[in-house]
């Protein structure tokens, strides 16, 4: 056995930020695109759109940008904001982790 955890930010009440909005946000990284990071996780547009929107407002900073569209397309970006909250989301989530999994072995051991 080992222990999962899995890191949820809260304002007041509300959900706003966990692995389903890192998840889209990694995929907007690997592909420029909020549709194709949506596709990929197997949620529609609008509910990618949605999510986003919610942990933008909660956070007060936008995580996308888009980019205009040409011959190419267009597409979205993440916001230096938005790389700089991932990377300290991965550090806080990999540290609660670590301490997660020292207390199990110290209770369960």
């Amino acid at each position: 056995m080992r222990p999962v955890v899995k890191v949820y930010l809260y304002r007041e009440e509300e959900k706003v930020f966990g692995e389903g909005p890192y998840r889209l946000l990694l995929g907007i990284e690997r592909h420029a695109s909020l549709r194709a990071a949506a596709k990929e996780m197997g949620m529609a547009y609008t509910k990618a759109f949605f999510i986003l929107k919610r942990a933008e407002e909660a956070l007060g900073f936008p995580l996308t940008e888009k980019k205009v569209g040409g011959a190419g397309g267009g597409g979205s970006v993440l916001t230096a904001q938005a790389k700089e909250f991932l990377e300290k989301y991965e550090r806080y989530r990999a540290r609660c982790a670590e301490c997660c999994g020292a207390l199990y072995l110290e209770i369960f051991s």
